[in-house]
């Protein structure tokens, strides 16, 4: 990078922290004040940068243009979908990807499991927002006020015994999932069938979807599917820093590929996800196919 451009785009940071002074910044950049002043200028043409009546500077209106136009144009399903289908053929579980739109949320992808129980959720089907894992991500990123006012909007489905009984005990689960940074469903909508999920945040920092990792009693059960939760952070993690451009954490890698063989097996570099009840496993490799059986209509994980 030469050096022009280099301390150019070093003053957008500085500017980002608040109006700076002609001074301020040819300090920051450890150059004469006409050095700043011709790069300031050159920022101001372009809109990247506005000088206000004060003799400050601040960014421009054309920098936030251009970041809004960055993030509408984010494939989220495409940059996705590789690390999920990772996630899938590590695991053998069937893997969702959902988004919040227009008071729904809806699926827009999903990765099927390779085990003859099959799951009928499909791409673009909103989902039981009350009991899925994804849909209290997604709710429990909403500002408080909207967040309270969707949950006593909601009617609450009496699925199974585990499913949300009313808006006071949705706002408290959505809290927990706030804190915690992860959600689970655990027969919530179907009694047979369990799944664990984790958010996806965009540049701005916001959640933009969820993904989930789902799976039925019969393959494997709630206790040994919710140890694959570090493995399941692991992979919204990535997939966020690479919607935001950034490079991914020490330690922190797409899902590795298929294992050997069933049967529990340490994932390199996996860490711990901070929760008071379930301390982080090794994730099994995978669990052997049951003989087939009917598909299951699951479609809320």
């Amino acid at each position: 990078m030469s050096q022009t451009v280099d301390r150019a785009l070093t003053i957008l940071p500085l500017l980002a922290e608040g109006p700076a002074s002609l001074e301020q910044v040819a300090t920051r950049l450890d150059v004469h004040k006409s050095t700043a002043l011709r790069l300031l200028r050159t920022l101001h043409e372009h809109g990247l940068v506005y000088r206000q009546q004060d003799q400050r500077y601040r960014l421009g209106a054309r920098l936030f243009a251009l970041a809004q136009q960055a993030v509408e144009a984010l494939d989220i399903r495409g940059i996705a979908h590789p690390h999920l289908a990772a996630l899938n053929e590590h695991t053998g579980h069937t893997v969702h990807l959902a988004v919040y739109e227009q008071g729904e949320v809806v699926y827009i992808d999903k990765v099927d499991s390779r085990y003859p129980v099959r799951m009928y959720s499909r791409i673009g089907r909103p989902v039981a927002i009350t009991v899925a894992a994804v849909a209290k991500l997604l709710l429990a990123d909403l500002p408080e006020p909207e967040r309270r006012a969707v949950a006593e909007s909601l009617d609450y489905p009496r699925y199974t015994p585990r499913s949300t009984p009313d808006a006071a005990a949705f706002l408290a689960e959505l809290a927990r999932v706030r804190e915690q940074g992860w959600a689970c469903d655990l027969g919530g909508h179907e009694e047979s069938i369990n799944c664990v999920a984790a958010p996806l945040r965009g540049p701005d920092g916001r959640v933009c979807a969820a993904m989930s990792l789902s799976a039925p009693n019969v393959v494997v059960s709630a206790e040994e599917l919710l140890r694959l939760r570090p493995l399941v952070l692991r992979t919204a993690e990535v997939i966020g820093a690479e919607l935001s451009g950034v490079q991914p954490a020490p330690g922190l890698s797409p899902a590795p590929g298929p294992a050997a063989a069933p049967g529990p097996a340490p994932v390199p570099g996996l860490a711990a996800a901070p929760a008071p009840d379930l301390s982080p496993l090794p994730a099994p490799a995978s669990a052997p196919a049951p003989a087939p059986a009917p598909a299951t209509k699951g479609a809320t994980r």
